[in-house]
């Protein structure tokens, strides 16, 4: 059995993890990839999306979204990303041979989601999550059809961008918030599971002992965020944040799960972007969100890493 989903992201160093993730894993059917302004700017996302589509051949469709947050101002995470979104520094990146379709992201989203038997597409959105928003307001109807939404953002306990808020969610707290209060299956997929999925040297080795081309654009990507990460975070080595959304639609007993109330903060002088789980009781009976807690992290990697030796 597979699962058909979107993949909706802000490629990105983890986001062109997942693509790989997704494109590579037969469980997967990836039925398009829609981008975000988020890491950097929709133009240069969108582009880093179709290079790596063009270094794996990833034939899935490729889709512009929304620019900019709802209602806030542009924020790009140059510290961690770099200028062009991107950044590596031992590997050449080809010029992109994939092009890009002129539906808008949230149109193909709507579309797609529509034209599927209901529950049957998950939606698996690992930048901010503007796109998904827009799509559920412009058409509601999507909320009771769409399989689930698994999402890379937010955070119990910690956060990134602030001291409790995550960056997917600080720079599009308003599109978080109509996402995580819409009654689908949602599961949060934080800081707090992420944090754990990290590019170790020993991790870098086994990618390397697979002598692709596309092996050694992942050992690229590591060595890049690795010294970003050190440098603007001080993490020894880089969390990959993105893939762990994908490998929970994947295998779901990648991680743990805590269902549980979510919401986001929209107004906080300190806390805006914050996501808050009440761990206060058990779940009410009619709870739609799950937060994932512990990461398999060897299941993970193997998982990535036979992801990558499928394509090749």
């Amino acid at each position: 059995m597979t699962t058909k989903i979107i993949l909706d992201c802000d490629p990105g160093h983890d986001d062109a993890v997942a693509m790989l993730l997704a494109a590579g894993s037969p469980e997967i059917e990836l039925l398009g990839i829609t981008t975000v302004g988020g890491n950097q700017t929709l133009d240069k996302v969108t582009h880093n999306a179709q290079v790596v589509a063009t270094i794996a051949d990833i034939n899935a469709p490729i889709y512009r979204g929304v620019t900019r947050p709802l209602v806030r101002p542009v924020e790009v995470a140059e510290d961690i990303h770099g200028d062009t979104g991107m950044e590596i520094h031992k590997y050449e990146l080809p010029e992109p041979t994939k092009q890009v379709e002129g539906t808008h992201a949230v149109d193909f989203i709507i579309d797609t989601i529509m034209n599927n038997e209901p529950g049957t597409v998950a939606l698996v959105p690992t930048g901010p999550l503007t796109n998904i928003a827009l799509a559920v307001r412009k058409e509601p109807r999507i909320a009771e059809r769409v399989k689930e939404v698994v999402l890379m953002g937010g955070g119990y306990h910690v956060g990134n961008w602030t001291a409790v808020a995550e960056f997917n969610i600080k720079i599009d707290p308003e599109a978080a918030h109509i996402v995580f209060n819409e009654k689908w299956p949602l599961t949060m997929v934080g800081l707090d599971l992420t944090h754990q999925a990290l590019a170790t040297p020993e991790i870098e080795a086994k990618f390397n002992e697979l002598g692709t081309d596309v092996a050694d654009f992942v050992v690229a990507l590591f060595d890049a965020f690795r010294k970003n990460y050190q440098d603007a975070q001080g993490f020894d080595n880089p969390p990959v944040h993105d893939p762990c959304a994908v490998a929970y639609i994947v295998d779901p007993t990648v991680f743990t799960t805590r269902k549980t109330p979510l919401d986001v903060e929209l107004y906080g002088a300190l806390t805006t972007g914050m996501t808050v789980a009440d761990f206060r009781a058990p779940a009410p009976a009619d709870c739609t969100t799950q937060v994932a807690v512990d990461l398999d992290f060897d299941k993970f990697w193997n998982m990535v890493i036979d992801a990558v030796k499928r394509i090749g």
